[in-house]
């Protein structure tokens, strides 16, 4: 029998990776993905590694909510050659469930039945480790393959996986800069074009990214007065010179690096960072997430936001959570720093939005 690998996608952990790696939070709507690119990208590099042929790409993601199906971005991607899209649930509060498991179950059951010689687990969770012993112990090698950082570094993949697997590779930056790229506003009518946000700027591709809480296609920018400058992400995210959310703290140290799981906490870390409850900490944290959002929500987006306050939508308050267990390194986010992050988080909406 022919030889082969294959490719285990892990959606959560390469779209939140991808999004932190062009926007410094790991909100799945601020980035918009090429995968007709993408995927041949992904298998010619595993080819290249392996020496083997790719049998095929599985790609794991969570379902619509309510129906449990596909959106239309991921019943695209599922149409990609040597694709085969496995899909999990989306809990009512928006998490996602399943897609670990399936992914184990495929792992386990393709090593039983040697389908493949070689997998490449693109994922970063600690979940997944039992898994890969299992495959391990039918003789199949488990390779991660982990999204860079910005510095070129593992993004988000946990010591113990990486520990137990076969070793670990970097995905192909070159690939990613031209495939993942920052989602822009749409023009505004009345909006001059070539102004930031104006047609000029936005950025299109044939599959936009397919998560369980996909981002308008056609983002529209909250109306401002006229003359007045659009901000960019970069000045959303900025802290103001004026009162902070929370009381002044000391300069944080140097923050350990990001454990990624697809949980809904989104990270799984050993490593010891700042408290949870670090003032400067979680208000870093709230000004990135809210900047992000809010350079490409539409002027709706923006009004159900504030009218539904005090609830938060389940993909902000997933990326508030996962983006601060990361600046800790910890696993669980202590009840404490929660009730912190989500009050920052509304006074930087009131104060970006209001």
């Amino acid at each position: 029998m022919r030889s082969h690998c294959a490719i285990y996608v892990d959606v959560g952990y390469l779209v939140a990776s991808l999004a932190t790696r062009v926007t410094g939070t790991s909100l799945r709507s601020a980035v918009v993905v090429s995968y007709p690119d993408l995927v041949p990208g992904l298998i010619a590099q595993a080819e290249r590694l392996s020496g083997l042929p790719v049998l095929r790409i599985h790609w794991y993601d969570a379902g619509l909510r309510g129906s449990g199906g596909p959106s239309p971005e991921q019943n695209a991607i599922g149409m990609l050659p040597r694709v085969k899209l496995r899909l999990g649930r989306t809990s009512p509060n928006g998490d996602q469930k399943g897609v670990d498991l399936r992914i184990g179950l495929d792992l386990a059951s393709h090593s039983r039945g040697r389908v493949v010689d070689v997998a490449y687990l693109v994922s970063g969770d600690d979940d997944l480790t039992e898994a890969v012993e299992e495959a391990q112990s039918h003789g199949v090698q488990v390779v991660v393959l982990a999204v860079p950082d910005a510095n070129g570094r593992p993004h988000g993949v946990s010591h113990h996986l990486i520990r137990e697997s076969d070793g670990i590779d970097i995905v192909d930056a070159a690939l990613l800069d031209a495939t993942v790229h920052v989602r822009r506003r749409a023009e505004e009518p009345g909006e001059a074009p070539g102004m930031p946000g104006g047609s000029g700027d936005q950025v299109s591709a044939p599959v936009a990214d397919g998560g369980a809480d996909p981002a308008p296609s056609r983002p529209t920018p909250a109306p401002a007065p006229p003359g007045s400058p659009v901000p960019s992400p970069a000045d959303l995210a900025r802290p103001r010179p004026r009162t902070p959310v929370v009381p002044a703290a000391s300069a944080a140290p140097e923050r350990p690096p990001v454990v990624y799981s697809s949980s809904s906490n989104g990270s799984s870390g050993y490593l010891l960072g700042p408290p949870a409850h670090d003032p400067e900490v979680v208000e870093s944290v709230c000004r990135k997430v809210v900047g992000t959002w809010a350079a490409t929500a539409s002027a709706d987006d923006r009004r159900r936001l504030l009218d539904g306050r005090p609830f938060i939508p389940p993909d902000l308050d997933r990326t508030l959570l996962t983006d601060l267990s990361a600046r800790i390194g910890e696993y669980d986010v202590p009840d404490e720093a929660r009730s912190a992050l989500r009050e920052g988080f509304w006074v930087v909406v009131t104060e970006v939005l209001a």
